[in-house]
This record gives C-alpha cells, sequence and structure tokens, in this order.
C-alpha cells in the first residue's frame, strides 16, 4: 500500500509524543495485538460447522458487521467463496423480510454478536428469527465473557465464542467477530491479518509508513477546528461498505467532549465512490466552503482486463477516444484527474492511497492502517478513543421508553 501525502507537517516534536504515546497505549488496548493472533481455534470452530451449511448469516449491529461486511464485499467478486454470508443489521421489518427470502432456514448458521450481550437491535432480531428456527446448534454466540448473552447460549447448550480483551466493537473487526463469518466462507484470515502486520510492522518498526501517518495525523489534528470534515474518495464499487465501516470507526471514536476541556470536537467522516460521486458530491469539494479534506483510494490492479468496445457511433465520433481502453485504466485516469484538479486548487488538503490489488492482504492493510490513524488522531484532539458516551444515551432513553410501553 502506498500513501502519498500532498500536504505538509512540519512538528516533529508532536510526531515523536504521539506516537510514545500510541507505543504506551499497546499495553491497554487490545486490538494492536490482533495482526499476532494465532487463528487455529478460529479455523477449529470452523471446522465443526456442517458441510450441508450454505449461508452464514450475522445478526450484530456496527462493530459487530460493518467490518466483515467491507471485507466480504472487497473480496467476494474475484472469488469462488464457498458459502453467502448475509447481515442482519437493522431493525427494518422490509430488509428483515427481505434478507430471510433468500436463504434457507435449514442450511444457515447464524452467528449472533453482541459484546455487551443485550443490544436491542441484534435480540429484537435474533427473538424473531429464533421464533421460525429454534434449534440451538444453528447459532453461535460471540460476547464478552459472563455477560447475559453467554449465560443465555449456555442455558440452551449453543456455542460461544468470546471476544478478546479490550477490543472494542469497530476495533473488532480482526477478532473472532470478524474472523469468524469470514473464515466460514473459505476467505483467507491469515493473509487477512498478514495485512495488517504488514502496515503494524511500518509504523512501530521505523518503516515507510511511519512518518507518513504521524504527519497526517497530526495535520488531522492541528487543522480539526477549519478541516473539520474527512472525505474518502473510493474509486472502485468493492470499497463501498469499506467507506460504511470507516464512517463508524472515525464518528464514533472521533466525536466526543475532550478529556481535558468542556469543548466538543469531532472530525466528520464521509464516504465516496468514484467516478459516480463525482456527478454529486465532488462540486462541493471544488466550490464549497474550505471544510473538507479528501483521501483518494484506488486499486492498481483489478484483475479484469475488460476493454470499451472499438466501435464509432453516429453523432458521437468525439468519444472515440475511449475505444479501446480498458476500465481498470479509464477509472484510475478519472480518480488522477480529479485529483489534479483539486490539486490546482491549493487549499484542499489531499492525500491518496494506493492499494495493489483486490485480496485480503490488501483489505487488511486498509483496515489497520486506519485503526491507527484513529487512535493517532483521537490521541492528538485530546479525546478518549475508544469510549462511545453519546451513543449509550440514546439506547438508555430507548430502554426506559420500551418499559414503560409495556406498563
Amino acid at each position: 500500500m502506498i500513501n502519498k501525502l500532498y500536504f505538509t507537517s512540519l512538528d516533529e516534536q508532536v510526531q515523536q509524543k504521539a506516537f510514545r504515546a500510541i507505543e504506551e497505549e499497546q499495553r491497554s488496548i487490545g486490538y494492536y495485538t490482533l495482526p499476532d493472533q494465532d487463528i487455529t481455534p478460529i479455523l477449529s470452530y470452523c471446522d465443526s460447522i456442517p458441510d450441508m451449511i450454505e449461508t452464514i448469516a450475522v445478526i450484530g449491529i456496527g462493530g459487530s458487521s460493518l467490518g466483515a461486511k467491507a471485507i466480504y464485499e472487497f473480496v467476494k467478486p474475484l472469488n469462488n467463496l464457498s458459502r453467502k454470508l448475509y447481515f442482519f443489521e437493522s431493525t427494518d421489518p422490509i430488509n428483515i423480510t427481505t434478507l430471510l427470502s433468500k436463504i434457507d432456514l435449514e442450511k444457515t448458521h447464524f452467528l449472533v454478536i453482541s459484546k455487551s450481550g443485550n443490544t436491542v437491535e441484534t435480540f429484537s432480531i435474533y427473538k424473531y428469527i429464533y421464533s421460525l428456527q429454534n434449534d440451538p446448534s444453528a447459532y453461535t454466540f460471540i460476547t464478552d465473557p459472563d455477560s447475559p448473552l453467554e449465560k443465555y447460549a449456555n442455558e440452551i447448550n449453543a456455542s460461544v465464542l468470546h471476544l478478546p480483551d479490550n477490543v472494542g466493537g469497530r476495533f473488532s473487526v480482526l477478532s473472532t467477530v470478524g474472523l469468524v463469518p469470514l473464515a466460514l466462507c473459505d476467505i483467507d484470515i491469515q493473509a487477512l491479518l498478514n495485512g495488517a502486520q504488514t502496515i503494524k510492522q511500518s509504523f512501530f518498526n521505523d518503516g515507510y509508513l511511519k512518518d507518513t501517518l504521524l504527519k497526517k495525523a497530526v495535520f488531522y489534528a492541528k487543522n480539526h477546528a477549519q478541516f473539520h470534515i474527512n472525505c474518502i474518495f473510493a474509486y472502485s464499487e468493492t470499497l463501498k461498505y469499506f467507506c460504511e465501516w470507516y464512517v463508524q470507526l472515525w464518528g464514533e471514536s472521533l466525536g466526543k467532549h475532550q478529556r481535558n476541556s468542556a469543548f466538543h470536537v469531532g472530525l466528520t467522516p464521509i464516504g465516496l465512490i468514484g467516478p459516480k460521486d463525482q456527478h454529486s458530491f465532488l462540486q462541493l469539494i471544488m466550490e464549497g466552503t474550505r471544510d473538507k479534506s479528501v483521501t483518494f483510494i484506488k486499486i492498481e490492479d483489478f484483475h479484469d482486463n475488460i476493454t470499451i468496445s472499438d466501435i464509432t457511433l453516429p453523432h458521437l465520433e468525439t468519444l472515440d477516444i475511449l475505444n479501446g481502453l480498458p476500465f481498470s485504466k479509464l477509472i484510475n485516469m478519472q480518480c488522477d484527474s480529479v485529483m489534479e484538479a483539486l490539486e490546482v486548487q491549493g487549499d484542499i488538503p489531499l492525500d491518496s492511497i494506493t492499494i495493489p490489488t483486490v485480496n485480503e492482504h490488501s483489505i487488511g492493510s486498509l483496515i489497520y492502517y486506519y485503526e491507527l490513524l484513529t487512535s493517532l488522531v483521537g490521541e492528538l484532539i485530546d479525546v478518549n478513543t475508544y469510549d462511545q458516551p453519546g451513543v449509550e444515551a440514546g439506547k438508555i432513553i430507548l430502554k426506559k421508553k420500551l418499559r414503560v410501553l409495556k406498563k
């Protein structure tokens, strides 16, 4: 993965302070060690699922589903996966009914994922599905040790897997939360972790990405009051759900009260897909308020060489310049052209990330890169990157409303 910055950040003292803080944080925050894990227990568990199972269904929301979905949708187009993977992550009744119409309950294994073990959305969906399929062997529950969910699973003699210590939901994709559903579909989870390991080693062992990540994080933090909107402009449809994962990671981690003041801070994440969003959001970036930074993500090798047909259309002869051009080359030319157009403006912070190809290693690298960047920015803007009190406040109100409704 290559990350090129089109802006500078020269405060080396701040960069080194942030690096030392992240080194120390590794002692207590669990996601840092996930690339090093032994996946043998996960693979052994996956081997226990009967061959007759054709579909894996995740019942979970937010960090329990977004990361696995991002990886699955990235690698699926170029892989002949053994099973289909679906995500029940909304209480929208139309969505639930539509998803159920796509699966055979007798040939589906459900992964019910809740760190706390009492997520309202997850268990409203689970209760409905359980009324249709009440065989405990059709379910595996992934939760924290001794949670209410583990106690329930033990009561019905269902399988239970645990989350690692001190791994928050939105940082959990490289744990059992993401690795289990992906491995059950024959996605190479070791390659995924190897990609993350590449970024980890580069950052913590003075590799090529250490300087880049530190400069980028310091720039975002020092300029967060002005450039408080951070856009990812990803030039591949395979990255659509990665953008959704990034929006949760960035927004839920960085939108906080500062630890040592009463100020509200945060950087607003926006996920865009090129070239289609060139025809919508690009105008706002180009000529709108200068409050946005943009990261372009493109893929070097799509493993698909289809080309534009070499034909002339009456009255459209000027478009013959497209004839014979591979679509993979066209989409990257579109990306480069937009970057150049924005660079000419001179007052929009830009950087670009080039992914070598579409595989597990690449997406593992990208995920760990953004987790590290989030931790660095959180440290520099003085917030607790790993809690989400704003989300919890809404959950408390909902449960009060539900109790009133039942009276």
